[in-house]
């Protein structure tokens, strides 16, 4: 999925909370142990209920043995909480203590795959914006026709408003994103819109459109204009910026078309003997399907313009889904993309004269 650039070597930790998703610690305990199969590099620190975590670690055996420790936390953060209610009274949840983690330097990266708007709140107040960030964003790959295989789309729900200064920091933060998960030197940058025309559109989507355009040099990226829906998951650009609401309208509609073409598929391949035959005979090909569209495969969402890197896992994700977050936050810790990114917000807020400013040393992907 993403390149693995490393800067650094040894293990990664990682945070998780695992009281917050909607299978369960069981699931959020079975996706640890795929990873830890898959990578010996990582070691985690588990956050929850130790009388439910503790046996759930002690039954994984020798997969999770001296590289998963368990921190208590009293409560978890339910779904239907909001955000201010968890910000003054969740202290003792395992979502708090997750983050803490981080923010104490214990860990590189937060997982979650609990309520987003509590989730958002507390690593706002725990771990704090980076110098010269307004909002943070939530950034999300969406598999595409590109060489890469995915394309970067930003905000996808952390904050429903967005004005042009907004919707710039989201084209500067993505374009490092690109960079440094999926390896592009220099990514094509769209702005999200009805029409690609360049009078349509809200005017803070006109007023984006010349603050993308101006900042290509001192963003590393190259501005396409306006794009429409379809080229979310089209080769026409590499990062579709856009504001919360849109953004989140689109990542669900995506992935339940991904949900309703794999059922299709399996109630046509199904309905007579003579197609559950041609269903045999392409089973490596429909399989290779599966996992492309499979939303599990690209599953975690990331805050971007934080001190602190944390993975938002979609709340019903299985072992399946929480593994591949896991692997994308270890894959961003072993880049150095946090540091990188805030290098990138620097160099954004310079004054557009200042070339040193614009091209941070040593930061040469950020």
């Amino acid at each position: 999925m993403l390149t693995d650039k490393p800067d650094g070597t040894g293990r990664i930790t990682i945070s998780v909370d695992a009281m917050g998703g909607d299978k369960g610690p069981e699931a959020v305990v079975a996706g640890l142990v795929l990873s830890a199969h898959k990578n010996p590099d990582i070691e985690f620190i588990l956050h929850g209920d130790q009388t439910v975590l503790g046996p759930l670690v002690a039954r994984a055996g020798p997969a999770l043995a001296g590289r998963c420790v368990v921190r208590h936390a009293e409560r978890s953060v339910t779904m239907d909480e909001k955000p201010s209610q968890v910000v003054r009274n969740g202290q003792d949840s395992s979502m708090w203590s997750a983050i803490d983690c981080v923010r104490d330097g214990e860990a590189e990266v937060a997982v979650s795959c609990g309520n987003t708007g509590a989730l958002m709140a507390l690593s706002m107040i725990r771990l704090r914006k980076l110098p010269g960030i307004n909002r943070p964003a939530i950034a999300c790959l969406w598999p595409s026709r590109n060489p890469q295989g995915f394309n970067v789309m930003l905000d996808v729900g952390a904050d429903i408003r967005a004005d042009a200064e907004d919707l710039l920091q989201y084209a500067f933060m993505g374009a490092s994103y690109a960079r440094n998960g999926l390896g592009l030197a220099r990514p094509r940058v769209g702005l999200l819109n009805v029409g690609t025309e360049e009078h349509k559109g809200r005017p803070e989507l006109r007023a984006a459109q010349e603050l993308l355009a101006d900042a290509q040099e001192r963003g590393n990226y190259a501005f396409v204009g306006f794009v429409e829906g379809g080229d979310i998951p089209g080769d026409r650009v590499d990062v579709i910026v856009t504001d919360g609401f849109t953004g989140n309208v689109a990542l669900k509609t995506g992935e339940g078309t991904a949900r309703l073409i794999r059922d299709f598929l399996r109630d046509a391949f199904n309905k007579t003997p003579l197609s559950r035959v041609a269903a045999l005979l392409a089973l490596t090909s429909l399989k290779r399907l599966q996992k492309r569209i499979d939303p599990r495969q690209v599953n975690g969402g990331v805050f971007l313009g934080l001190n602190g890197t944390v993975i938002k896992s979609h709340g019903a994700a299985d072992a399946v889904g929480v593994s591949a977050a896991v692997k994308l936050a270890f894959q961003l810790a072993r880049s150095g993309f946090r540091d990188r990114l805030a290098a990138r917000i620097a160099a954004g807020n310079a004054p557009a004269t200042d070339t040193a400013a614009a091209h941070p040393a040593g930061e040469e992907a950020g």
